[in-house]
């Protein structure tokens, strides 16, 4: 984008501040594009950022590693608009050309552990002082995350997906779909033949 289209599109003022956020971003990641601030990021040595990484306002990163190696991982040209929350204590792998509305929530942990097996979180112990229960989360390239999004724990979302507004991920979907729904669910996949989005 040039100097005209620029200020066709924003204002002087808007201008400057997008400067600024992004003299900003260098220092925090420096392969990054731009994060417009605030953010809040914790535990930012455990988070790996590849090139043309852009955030918007708001948005939250935390990775608190078990042993100290990273866990958080954005591939390239990733972009997160605002108030995006993503948290990882094992690991969450996010790939390349992937793109998130606002407002969504990602997760590799929760507070105890609902499986049905015998290291159940009991129901009269404190919330907050429950055991982390970890999965890793896996996005795959090319994904669209629509607004109001969350993926819980051990979903992987193939490439290619798309997963429409309001949906929980609560379950592993696969390449080349559109899921919408609480849980989410597939209602149409890609067929490369006709090169259409057909119905399931």
């Amino acid at each position: 984008m040039n100097i005209k289209e620029l200020l066709g599109r924003y204002t002087f003022v808007q201008i400057s501040r997008m400067l600024i956020n992004v003299i900003r971003t260098k220092f925090i990641f420096r392969k990054a594009r731009i994060i417009r601030f605030p953010i809040d990021i914790r535990g930012g040595k455990f988070i790996s950022v590849e090139k043309n990484f852009t955030a918007g306002h708001y948005c939250r990163l935390e990775a608190y590693p078990e042993n100290k190696n990273k866990v958080l991982f954005f591939g390239k040209n990733v972009q997160i608009n605002d108030s995006v929350h993503i948290t990882a204590i094992e690991s969450v792998v996010i790939g390349n050309n992937v793109l998130m509305a606002s407002k969504i929530y990602i997760s590799d942990c929760s507070h105890g552990s609902y499986s049905g097996n015998t290291n159940d979180s009991n129901p009269d112990s404190i919330p907050a002082e429950r055991a982390l229960f970890s999965k890793p989360v896996v996005i795959k390239d090319n994904v669209w995350l629509g607004e109001f999004v969350s993926v819980l724990p051990g979903v992987t979302i193939g490439k290619g997906t798309i997963v429409g507004a309001n949906s929980v991920v609560s379950k592993s979907l696969p390449d080349y779909v559109i899921a919408v729904g609480v849980p989410a669910k597939p209602i149409k996949k890609y067929n490369f033949e006709s090169q259409k989005w057909e119905k399931i």
